[in-house]
């Protein structure tokens, strides 16, 4: 079986050697530090371990006590701009996290589900960075890329099953939406690593990330801003409704009663997710149903923001906005109990968190468009929100045409799409 091991420094990348959120002047001089990896069945709490890891390091702990003054905001709500910027004790700039479904169900106390298709990938992790020597500009050496066949986990006939089984829920009153997700995988042969890269430069990216550990990495390619700190703000900015990116597309996106009511439900959500850590009367909607480009697809985004109350501790702001509405669904821990016993493997990696924490604030993004690679395959992740008005075969099309990008910047190879009979690469599964 191939292995790979971290790159250091390049553990988390917007762009080569870039750690999204970190700041630009510090890009080539930044050093891992120190790290936590945790996976369900470890001892600990996730989000109180994450907290404390972060305190450790001089960085974002949540908002200030009642009359200790919020710190300054340094940036505007999600769509751009400066991340939490500052450095903590010791030349710390910053960490790099990352929080499995599993792992956020786990936070919000609900069912976390089937194992993970990807049990080398941990279910958190935090890298924190300092300040060294500048490093030398270069490239991993790579060796030859060849990707197989991908192989989904459900049939396309599952899938359409398991959206006609939410909308029985929903019609029993046991829920309203619920967000269901798929899985396929590859085997490949030779480095991933590149492929992973090709991967985060999707266009419409927010979110581009590579994280790596021992033996595993995963990818982000998202659009979506999960929760996002500046001063005493908080903001989060739920994507919900997909069509194509034609003209035709968007003006049926716009038009969709049906898109528009399942976007609102999630925005309601959001809106009690952030008002259960802010102060009384803060939360509002500074955006609604805003329509957004990634790669060949319109989707529809809300921002909704807050003033965070005094005193409330990462623990408390990750339990109160993980996992996001947008693949969960509504209410949440019901969607939750419900994709715990239709989906036929954990998400891994994806439908969590990957972001960027400095001392200021925090910046994660949601893990939609997320590929993760163990020894021995890609693993990806896509899927849609379903409501009563869902058609079940649209729902699988929906969530193939948002894994599309991903495959094909990952099958790429010398600006063709290399793929292999997936029978000559067996040999990488024993």
């Amino acid at each position: 079986m191939m292995t790979f091991g971290p790159l250091v420094p390049d553990t988390l990348v917007r762009a080569p050697g870039m750690p999204p959120g970190s700041p630009v002047t510090c890009v080539d001089r930044l050093w891992e530090r120190s790290r936590l990896e945790w996976r369900l069945g470890d001892p600990g709490e996730p989000a109180e371990l994450l907290a404390a890891f972060l305190a450790e390091l001089g960085l974002f702990a949540g908002s200030p006590a009642r009359g200790g003054g919020p710190a300054p905001a340094s940036g505007p709500a999600p769509g751009g701009g400066p991340t939490p910027g500052g450095h903590g004790d010791s030349g710390v700039c910053g960490a790099a996290v990352l929080i499995s479904a599993a792992a956020a169900a786990r936070i919000a106390g609900a069912p976390t589900g089937p194992p993970t298709p990807a049990p080398a990938v941990p279910d958190v992790v935090a890298v924190g960075y300092e300040h060294g020597a500048r490093r030398p500009a270069g490239e991993r050496p790579g060796k030859p890329w060849a990707l197989g066949a991908w192989v989904p986990t459900w049939r396309p006939a599952e899938h359409a099953a398991a959206v006609s089984a939410v909308r029985a829920a929903i019609a029993r009153g046991d829920v309203y939406q619920v967000n269901v997700v798929g899985h396929g995988s590859a085997a490949y042969r030779g480095d991933p690593l590149p492929a992973l890269h090709r991967a985060t430069r999707l266009p419409g990216t927010r979110y581009a990330g590579l994280l790596t550990g021992a033996g595993w990495a995963v990818a982000c390619a998202s659009p979506e801003t999960l929760v996002q700190v500046r001063g005493d703000r908080v903001s989060t900015a739920p994507i919900k409704g997909t069509r194509p990116a034609t003209a035709a597309g968007r003006a049926e996106l716009l038009g969709s009663a049906k898109e528009r009511a399942e976007h609102v439900m999630i925005v309601d959500l959001a809106r009690n997710d952030l008002g259960r850590v802010a102060r009384t009367g803060s939360v509002r909607v500074d955006r609604l149903y805003a329509v957004r480009r990634w790669c060949d697809l319109w989707q529809a985004e809300s921002v909704v923001s807050a003033r965070l109350a005094g005193g409330v501790g990462l623990a408390e702001l990750l339990s109160a906005v993980c996992p996001g509405g947008s693949v969960t669904g509504a209410p949440k821990l019901a969607a939750l109990a419900q994709i715990a016993g239709l989906e036929p493997v954990g998400r891994g990696p994806a439908m969590g968190a990957l972001g960027w924490v400095g001392t200021g604030g925090l910046d994660l993004g949601l893990t939609i468009r997320t590929v993760a690679a163990d020894g021995q395959r890609l693993h990806l992740w896509a899927g849609g929100g379903i409501t009563w008005d869902s058609d079940p075969l649209a729902e699988v099309a929906e969530a193939d045409a948002k894994a599309a990008p991903l495959r094909s910047a990952l099958a790429e190879h010398r600006g063709q799409q290399h793929l292999v009979d997936v029978e000559g690469l067996a040999g990488l599964e024993r």
